[in-house]
C-alpha cells in the first residue's frame, strides 16, 4: 500500500510529522465516496486558524491531521466523477460542499448542511468541522471533487505562479470576502484589523477592489511593514489609545467607510491593553471609528466554545459589544466564514492576468514537509511570514 505523511496536532504547542494513512475515497462516517478525488499536494499553507488549534485554544484533542489550504494534482478519480480528470492541478476550497442542500445551491458553501453531522459546515483537518482529514500531507482524499474543486486551466502556467494560486484555497478569498462584505469599492476608506496573512490579503483586495485609502492596525511592527510595502497606511495599536485620532491624522477624518476584523477572538486591545486578550476591545472601536452609516467585515475567526479564554462569558463566545453604537450609526455586520467558491475562479483570473501579488504581500515561504513543526513554531512567534508547505519538494525554491 502507498504511504503517506502528515502533520498531525499533538497538544498545545506540539505538532509533529508522523506516517498517516493514504487516503481512501470514504467518508469520515465510513460512507463511499465515489465522487471524490485523491490529491497529490503541491503546496499546504499554515493558516492562522490553525494557529488557534496549535495554542490549544480550540476543543481539538491530539491526532488530528492539520491543514485546510490545498492545492495539488489529481492522482485518482472516483466512479462518479465526470469533468476533474486524472493530472489536472486545482485548488482546494477549506470549505467541503455537498453541492446539493439548500445552501449550496444559494452558493453559501460555508455552511453546507450535509458535510458535517456535528454542526454546519465542513474544512479539511478541523476541530468541529466533520472529522475529515487535513491536508498538510503527502496526499489528501477530496470529496464531492466536480462541485468543489477549482482546475488551474494552464498547468505549466499555474505552478509558475503556484506562490500567489496557493491562497486561493483559503486566505485571499477570505480577505477579499472581508472588504466586499464590509462594501469596499471605488473611492473608499477602509480600516483594516490585523496585518497577519488575511489581513494583508485583505489590504490586496481592497485595492483590487479600488479603495482609495487602505489603514492597516496590528501590533506586530514587522508585519506592518509588510503592508506598508505596497501602498498602506500602518497603525501600530499597541502605541495608540484613540484610534479615531490616529485614523484622523491620516485622512483628515476620524472616520472610514467600511471596517474589518481580520484577527478574531484571539485579538489584542488598544494601547495599555495591546497585551490583553480583548476581542470585544478590537469589535467596539471597528464600530466607532465606521461612518453612520458603513459596513464592517468579520472574517476573523470566532467560536461558541473557547478553552483558556479569560472570563466565563468569552469562553463562551460571549463578548461584551457596544451595540448600541452601531444601532445607532445604522451600521451592519457580515459575519461567517468565507464562501471560497464566490470569489475563487475571479481572484485566479487576476492572478493570471498580474493585476494582484498577493504572495509578495504576504511574504510567502516555502519550507518542507519535515520542516512544518518549526513553521508552526515561528508563525505563533509572529513570523510576518506566509508558510506554505511544498510535501513533495516539487516547487523550484
Amino acid at each position: 500500500m502507498a504511504s503517506n505523511r502528515g502533520v498531525v496536532y499533538m497538544g498545545p504547542r506540539k505538532v509533529e510529522v508522523q506516517s498517516i494513512d493514504y487516503p481512501k475515497l470514504i467518508a469520515p462516517d465510513g460512507r463511499p465516496c465515489n465522487h471524490g478525488v485523491i490529491v497529490k499536494l503541491i503546496t499546504t499553507n499554515i493558516c492562522g486558524s490553525d494557529q488557534h488549534m496549535y495554542r490549544g485554544r480550540t476543543a481539538a484533542a491530539p491526532g488530528v491531521v492539520l491543514g485546510h489550504e490545498n492545492t495539488g494534482e489529481v492522482i485518482e478519480v472516483g466512479p462518479d466523477v465526470e469533468y476533474i480528470k486524472i493530472g489536472d492541478l486545482v485548488s482546494v476550497p477549506f470549505n467541503i460542499a455537498c453541492g446539493r442542500c439548500r445552501n449550496c445551491k444559494e452558493r453559501n458553501t460555508h455552511i453546507c448542511l450535509n458535510t458535517n453531522p456535528a454542526g454546519i459546515g465542513g474544512a479539511y483537518g478541523y476541530v468541529g468541522m466533520g472529522g475529515w482529514k487535513g491536508g498538510q500531507a503527502e496526499y489528501l482524499m477530496v470529496p464531492y471533487a466536480d462541485f468543489n474543486l477549482l482546475k488551474f486551466p494552464h498547468k505549466a502556467q499555474a505552478l509558475d505562479k503556484i506562490r500567489d494560486l496557493t491562497l486561493l484555497s483559503d486566505i485571499l478569498p477570505t480577505g477579499y470576502h472581508g472588504a466586499f462584505t464590509a462594501g469596499v469599492t471605488t473611492g473608499s476608506t477602509v480600516y483594516i484589523a490585523g496585518a497577519g496573512p488575511v489581513g494583508l490579503c485583505c489590504a490586496v483586495s481592497s485595492q483590487l477592489l479600488g479603495a482609495a485609502a487602505v489603514i492597516v492596525g496590528d501590533i506586530n511592527p514587522e508585519r506592518l511593514k509588510l503592508a506598508k510595502a505596497f501602498g498602506c497606511e500602518t497603525i501600530d495599536v499597541s502605541r495608540t489609545e484613540d484610534l479615531s485620532a490616529r485614523i484622523e491624522s491620516i485622512l483628515g477624518t476620524p472616520y472610514v467607510d467600511c471596517a474589518v476584523d481580520c484577527v478574531g477572538f484571539e485579538a489584542h486591545g488598544h494601547g495599555a491593553r495591546s497585551k490583553e486578550e480583548d476581542p470585544a476591545d478590537l469589535l467596539n472601536s471597528l464600530m466607532a471609528v465606521t461612518r453612520a452609516p458603513g459596513g464592517i467585515g468579520i472574517p476573523g475567526l470566532y467560536l461558541t466554545q473557547v478553552p483558556g479564554a479569560p472570563d466565563k462569558d468569552a469562553q463562551n463566545g460571549i463578548l461584551r459589544l457596544h451595540i448600541g453604537l452601531a444601532w445607532v450609526k445604522a451600521q451592519f455586520f457580515y459575519t461567517g466564514q468565507c464562501p471560497v467558491m464566490r470569489y475563487h475562479r475571479l481572484l485566479m483570473e487576476a492572478i493570471l492576468h498580474d493585476k494582484i501579488h498577493p504572495a509578495k504581500a504576504v511574504n510567502v515561504t516555502l519550507i518542507s514537509l519535515d520542516d512544518a513543526p518549526e513553521g508552526y513554531k515561528e508563525f505563533d512567534q509572529g513570523a510576518a511570514k506566509k508558510f506554505v508547505i511544498d510535501p513533495h519538494g516539487s516547487i523550484n525554491r
